[in-house]
């Protein structure tokens, strides 16, 4: 899952070229990366600007929206109502198409065309605008909308002067994409040295740790002797990144069966004694404390946000329009909170 933070008055271009300052090891300068445009229906334009809290991704994903004006006339020349759709160019790395779109296009039926970028005529009373050369670009668009053939922009699709909505992987979700890209030697502008000829020329006196990764190495050396790697990725990118924990958790589970077993009799003995049970009546007086245990500051404010506009009949779709809203949320991307289950617990959204 990533994080999305909006980041008003900016480029695609401008958070590009700062990409590496701004995000340090998440941002991989040297990933191939790629230009896409989604026309979805207006209403749902709020649930697409956090899209990215719900997808596992390597890279920062960055989204812009265009909202017609002058040049509303010459998409209804081709059919398209502007009032009905939201316009956003996504800049993205070309692995992460692929989970960006899944859920839009096998559970929604989203269809992929293409469209032509051009700038907008000089006939068309434009204040500012830049010539640019056409741009065919790959476009996915709601099946509730018309296809369109052109799209009239004042600036190339990465010069759009806008607020800017970042979708920031988790650090395990990066690193895992870099090991991958590493190991593939895909995804990237030039093929990096793969690790395991590190580990072959420094046998000197390994650590535990590194003495289980060359074990594996034979092993599987043995089975796959003309492709050492795949094998390796192929388990990473099946399992995905909750693979670790699954495994971990597997593994530790026979040793905590006789402590289980050993606290299962120990509250058989507890339940039923009197004092207890007579003391306080309902034992459910208990449970409440422990699950509304602590909630941080940033998540109070939020909740309490989403349940006064729930009261005051605020669709979920219109919440973002709320002055709150983007402080509250600029503020807990800072430390690290997810909004988005927070607002599908709340709204019932799916």
């Amino acid at each position: 899952m990533g994080i999305t933070a909006m980041i008003p008055g900016t480029t695609i271009d401008g958070l590009l070229s700062e990409g590496k300052e701004r995000w340090q090891d998440i941002f991989d300068a040297d990933a191939m990366r790629m230009q896409v445009m989604l026309i979805c229906p207006r209403k749902e334009r709020k649930i697409l600007e956090m899209h990215g809290d719900m997808v596992e991704h390597g890279q920062p994903v960055i989204g812009v929206f265009h909202r017609p004006r002058a040049e509303a006339g010459l998409l209804e020349e081709q059919g398209l109502n502007p009032r009905d759709a939201s316009f956003e160019f996504l800049d993205l790395a070309t692995s992460d198409l692929g989970p960006w779109m899944q859920h839009m296009i096998t559970s929604e039926q989203w269809i992929r065309g293409s469209v032509s970028i051009q700038p907008v005529p000089f006939s068309v009373d434009v204040p500012a605008q830049r010539a640019f050369e056409n741009i065919t670009m790959i476009c996915f668009r709601h099946p509730s909308l018309p296809a369109i053939e052109r799209y009239y922009l004042p600036f190339p699709p990465t010069s759009i002067p806008n607020k800017c909505f970042v979708s920031l992987p988790r650090r395990q979700a990066a690193e895992l994409a870099r090991q991958q890209a590493e190991i593939l030697g895909v995804g990237r502008a030039a093929e990096p040295a793969t690790p395991e000829p590190v580990m072959q020329e420094d046998p000197i006196t390994p650590s535990s740790e590194q003495t289980a990764k060359i074990v594996d190495v034979d092993e599987v050396t043995i089975e796959q002797p003309d492709s050492v790697p795949l094998p390796t990725v192929e388990a990473n990118q099946s399992e995905g990144p909750q693979s670790v924990s699954d495994a971990i958790t597997k593994a530790t589970t026979d040793g905590f069966e006789e402590m289980q077993a050993a606290g299962e009799e120990l509250e058989v003995t507890e339940v039923p004694l009197p004092s207890v049970a007579h003391e306080t009546e309902p034992t459910e007086e208990a449970l409440p404390p422990v699950a509304e245990e602590p909630k941080s500051e940033i998540e109070v404010e939020f909740r309490a946000l989403v349940t006064e506009l729930i009261a005051n009949g605020v669709e979920p779709s219109d919440m973002v329009d709320d002055p709150r809203w983007d402080s509250i949320n600029e503020r807990a991307a800072a430390v690290e909170f997810e909004t988005w289950p927070v607002f599908m617990e709340l709204t019932s959204v799916e």
